[in-house]
This record gives C-alpha cells, sequence and structure tokens, in this order.
C-alpha cells in the first residue's frame, strides 16, 4: 500500500480550506483517509498554515510520500529541520 500525504478540499464554493491528511495513494482526493496532521487556509492574510510535527515526522520515518504542495508546506514550515535533528540525536 502506498501511502501519501496530501491535501483535501475543504470548505465552500470559491472558498477553499485544506485539510493535510495521510492517505492511500488508490483512494480518492476527498474520500477516506488514515489520519488527519493538519490544515492550510490559503485565502487568510497571512496565510494559515498548523501542521503537528510528530504526527508528520511520524509518517514520514514509516515512508509517506508528501505531494509537491505539501513537501512545499512541510520546507516553509521546517518539518524536514525537525526530522532531521531527531536522526543526528539517535
Amino acid at each position: 500500500m502506498a501511502v501519501k500525504i496530501r491535501l483535501r478540499r475543504m470548505g465552500a464554493k470559491k472558498n477553499p480550506f485544506y485539510r493535510i491528511v495521510v492517505a492511500d495513494s488508490r483512494s480518492p482526493r476527498d474520500g477516506r483517509f488514515i489520519e488527519e496532521i493538519g490544515y492550510y487556509s490559503p485565502l487568510t492574510e497571512p496565510k494559515t498554515i498548523k501542521i503537528d510535527d510528530e504526527k508528520a515526522t511520524k509518517w514520514l520515518n514509516n515512508g509517506a510520500k508528501p505531494t509537491d504542495t505539501v513537501d512545499r508546506l512541510f520546507r516553509e514550515n521546517g518539518i524536514y529541520d525537525k526530522l532531521k535533528d531527531k536522526s543526528t540525536e539517535e
């Protein structure tokens, strides 16, 4: 089973709000998911991004692949830096 970390679109028409979820790559975009690890609201000023660092690093260590957009959000919020810090501590 290939696991992806991707965005799940929520909100009203022309007013998107996204949840960052871990899902099987075969499930539909807004369909079933394994776990919710954060949210992203692009229309607020400034953009609202909330990611649970522990859950994100756990899934990345287990082999989940983020999509391009989620990858950019992780880089902007320093998730990969925390991932490297935990690997150097061990």
